[in-house]
């Protein structure tokens, strides 16, 4: 039997693709577009937020345009793959506000920060005082980001019936 938590159906589908293309969308769209009444789309809304579906909401800003003009990929090694020494490199990384994602990996990184700066010398900073000091690194291998191709964060709902 599936969990309660996870029942979704298509009309719950079609309000989680709308928001996510538009976060802004009033109920009242939402529901017109979903075709249902719109207090019912509220209380189906804030049934998927209280179950965690939907997370939050936020607007996407251009890094560029509010002076951050570096984004640097940084592939981490730990000296072991212990618990206890990946959590303390976890906790330690969480508190830089320049690593904006964080992903522990499986195969020849460890850990994979996306990392962004206002500039090349406010990463080198970062990078030496920082990265390179932090608890159980071993290694550091950077990448810097020429352009960004393709940054989708939605859930790729046309995939889903295939």
């Amino acid at each position: 039997m599936k969990n309660e938590k996870t029942k979704l159906d298509n009309i719950d589908l079609s309000i989680l693709s709308e928001l996510q293309k538009n976060g802004k969308i009033s109920n009242v769209e939402l529901a017109h577009i979903v075709n249902i009444s719109p207090p019912s789309c509220l209380r189906r809304v804030k049934s998927l937020e209280n179950r965690n579906f939907i997370r939050g909401y936020n607007a996407i800003l251009n890094p560029e345009l509010l002076g951050f003009k570096v984004t640097v990929f940084a592939h981490v090694g730990l000296e072991s793959q212990a618990e206890t020494d990946l959590k303390i490199f976890e906790n330690y990384i969480s508190l830089f506000p320049e690593v904006r994602e964080c992903y522990m990996l499986v195969g020849e990184v460890d850990f994979l920060l996306k990392i962004v700066a206002k500039d090349w010398d406010d990463f080198q900073t970062f990078l030496t005082k920082n990265l390179t000091q932090a608890p159980k690194v071993s290694n550091v291998k950077t990448s810097l980001n020429i352009r960004s191709i393709k940054s989708l964060p939605e859930i790729p709902f046309e995939i889903m019936s295939e």
